[in-house]
């Protein structure tokens, strides 16, 4: 991908991790999963823009910050985030899957940022390197959540902020997905905040709607 030089320089990286091993609900479940739905995922939820446009819109980014879309798939927070830190700001995406950011490369989003294969829960870049991390749907595929949102609070400097999002909210995903919501549901508010303040971050607002999910974090120092 050719990188658009009109954008500020990207945050330094540095030497990319070991593979971890494969366990079940890690690389090839989600790779396998994400990988066949690639290339119909836009068309599929075509009506999801103007979430995530409010999601970044609310999430506090100011112009020259470097910012993190996580998990980012096809890329549909790219454009609002590089409108939300500017030219002189820095995005980058990372995921897992290879035909998810063919998707977005597909798409053009490439221009609003970097796109790194990458998984989240082990990223090839230094500490303290970000203003912020976007995770879009990411915490439920982690196979480690505590572990991947240290790993998120590694990259993020003190004071920095996390962006938990959905499209829709958990009532409506349950629904979508035909479960009942249930107690332990990773996302509920006495779950999250707790495990966010294990891994270095302080819950600061929590919003579950149906029409959309956001929770933000600030990075502790």
């Amino acid at each position: 991908m050719t990188e658009d030089r009109t954008h500020a320089p990207e945050p330094a990286a540095r030497p990319a991790p070991a593979p971890a091993p494969d366990t079940p609900h890690t690389h090839t479940h989600v790779q396998e999963f994400f990988g066949a739905r690639a290339a119909a995922w836009d068309a599929k939820f075509p009506d999801d823009g103007p979430a995530f446009a409010a999601a970044v819109a609310g999430f506090g980014l100011r112009p020259g910050d470097r910012v993190l879309d996580a998990g980012c798939g096809t890329g549909r927070a790219l454009p609002a985030l590089r409108a939300a830190v500017g030219p002189n700001g820095s995005v980058l995406g990372a995921d897992l899957t290879p035909q998810m950011l063919d998707a977005a490369r597909q798409a053009g989003r490439d221009a609003q940022g970097v796109l790194l294969l990458a998984d989240a829960a082990r990223l090839p870049l230094r500490d303290a390197a970000l203003d912020a991390v976007f995770a879009s749907g990411l915490v439920a595929h982690l196979p480690e959540p505590a572990a991947g949102l240290r790993e998120l609070a590694r990259v993020v400097r003190a004071g920095g902020r996390l962006a938990l999002f959905h499209p829709i909210g958990r009532a409506a995903l349950a629904a979508r997905q035909g479960r009942e919501l249930t107690p332990d549901d990773l996302r509920a508010e006495h779950n999250l905040r707790p495990l966010l303040a294990a891994s270095g971050w302080e819950l600061v607002s929590y919003e579950d709607l149906d029409s959309s999910f956001l929770a933000v974090a600030v990075r502790r120092p």
